[in-house]
């Protein structure tokens, strides 16, 4: 099932979100519609607090980026810590889909090394590099509840205040449905 993404301005969005444990109750057919949203929406990650859900889970799926540089993997993860962020800091352009048509550089260390659950609750500790360490990077800061916009440069995101305040509005379209914070 299609589920709406949380546009800027949710609360939720701005929420450390909390460990869940085996029990949480539906949390296979939660799976399956972070997938079908996050594919309906072109998205390579969808974190939970993008549908409204204040939980540490997140899913990636990086092979759909088409990189020779590197292989890609589709994963879920669940009540995930970074345990280390290393190597060089690079910039590469990321958007967002809960905040619509707005893009931006962002210098993230190009290696990671994450702790997390699968969806059986079993613990992996592996290192991540590149495009697939962004992007965990990324979908990580959603369940910390920190935007990809705050990590642009102070003129930057003095240049897309307004744009922000717009989506937080409302005032913008995308092909995916989107829950705004005001309407």
């Amino acid at each position: 099932m299609l589920l709406p993404v949380y546009g800027y301005g949710q609360p939720v969005l701005k929420k450390k979100a909390v460990d869940i444990n085996s029990d949480y109750p539906g949390l296979e057919k939660l799976i399956a519609d972070m997938w079908e949203t996050m594919y309906h929406a072109h998205g390579v990650g969808l974190a939970a607090p993008q549908i409204g859900l204040g939980i540490r889970l997140f899913v990636i799926d990086t092979d759909q980026m088409e990189r020779e540089d590197v292989a890609g993997f589709k994963k879920v993860f669940i009540n995930a810590q970074v345990m280390e962020e290393t190597g060089d800091l690079w910039s590469y352009e990321e958007g967002c889909l809960s905040i619509p048509d707005i893009r931006g550089d962002v210098e993230r260390h190009a290696v990671v090394r994450l702790r997390y659950q699968d969806e059986q609750f079993q613990w992996h500790e592996e290192l991540f590099e590149g495009i697939n360490a962004r992007v965990i990077q990324h979908e990580y800061d959603h369940i910390e509840g920190i935007l990809f916009t705050e990590r642009l440069k102070p003129i930057r995101r003095r240049l897309i205040q307004r744009k922000l305040e717009t989506i937080r509005q409302g005032k913008v379209s995308a092909d995916y449905k989107i829950k705004f914070a005001v309407r």
